[in-house]
């Protein structure tokens, strides 16, 4: 399979995955099917977008190619009318944000190589396809994004896009280094999430209003 053929394939899977969570997190919040087609198109899409946009792809595909707006509006529709018999998997926007995050990363750090980039610039446009929807969902729904927050989030995706970036420069088939990068991504954020993985944050600072302690 050509890098060219492969990152369609990879985009179009992370486009569906990403809307599926952009579309369960309108439906979390109440939003009508308008609402929810919307936050799908929007979390599937923005990394794409930006992605496309920094490498001088214009119109980016996800506007000029009917595939992509396709398969977010059926994330969406398919999320809205059959909600109620996924609502169950408690787990679900979290495992769909995961797997878009990881298909996006690859798929980023792989169309960048293909695009000449060097390798640090490559893997920083893989984490920036891959947090570029979900943060855009999270705005939308006035919630801080996830990777400002989370259990090493962009570092799941910046491993999944060295290892691509890596494959490039080494005499590794791309489709064998975008898949172990891609499971390498989900597997790190899914262990983040289950065993509560994160990065070092600051102290908060004592309250100054507050009386020294004696």
């Amino acid at each position: 399979m050509s890098t060219s053929t492969l990152v369609v394939v990879l985009d179009l899977f992370g486009t569906f995955v990403f809307a599926l969570s952009g579309a369960m997190v309108g439906i979390h919040k109440k939003l009508d099917i308008f609402g929810v087609m919307v936050l799908a198109f929007a979390a599937g899409n923005a990394g794409g977008i930006t992605r496309d946009l920094l490498l001088g792809t214009v119109p980016p595909p996800a506007i000029s190619d009917w595939r992509y707006i396709g398969v977010s509006l059926a994330a969406g529709i398919l999320t809205f009318w059959w909600y109620p018999l996924v609502q169950r998997l408690q787990s679900a926007v979290l495992v769909f944000d995961a797997a878009g995050l990881a298909l996006f990363a690859v798929s980023g750090a792989a169309k960048a190589t293909a695009f000449h980039l060097n390798p640090l610039a490559a893997m920083m446009l893989g984490v920036l396809t891959g947090i570029g929807g979900g943060m855009l969902r999270d705005v939308l729904t006035s919630e801080v994004p996830t990777v400002l927050r989370s259990d090493l989030y962009a570092v799941a995706a910046l491993v999944g896009a060295a290892v691509v970036v890596g494959g490039h420069y080494l005499p590794l088939l791309s489709t064998t280094s975008t898949l172990v990068g891609a499971i390498l991504c989900f597997a790190i954020r899914m262990l983040a999430i289950r065993r509560g993985w994160q990065l070092p944050k600051p102290r908060h600072p004592r309250d100054t209003s507050e009386p020294p302690a004696s």
